[in-house]
């Protein structure tokens, strides 16, 4: 399975880069197993979720929550919360 993940705004700066390509086992079927996979995968990611609790997921460009299921070709979009002014 494979799924492609993107980041904005300041986890895109983080992260030094806007996406991923990541081929996943078919045991990764959530929003949440997918970010303890990243997390575990990637140091820069897992510091990202820690200092970012409040970051916002999309499936498709669709808002998701942690439970959200993701399958193979799918969009997973991370970005923190935006404000204005």
């Amino acid at each position: 399975m494979s799924v492609k993940v993107l980041y904005f705004a300041s986890l895109r700066e983080h992260m030094l880069r806007g996406q991923d390509e990541i081929d996943l086992s078919a045991d990764i079927t959530t929003v949440e197993r997918l970010k303890n996979y990243l997390s575990e995968k990637d140091p820069l990611l897992k510091e990202a979720f820690e200092k970012m609790p409040r970051l916002r997921c999309s499936v498709n460009q669709e808002m998701a929550t942690d439970r959200h299921h993701v399958k193979d070709g799918d969009e997973v979009a991370f970005f923190p919360p935006v404000t204005g002014g």
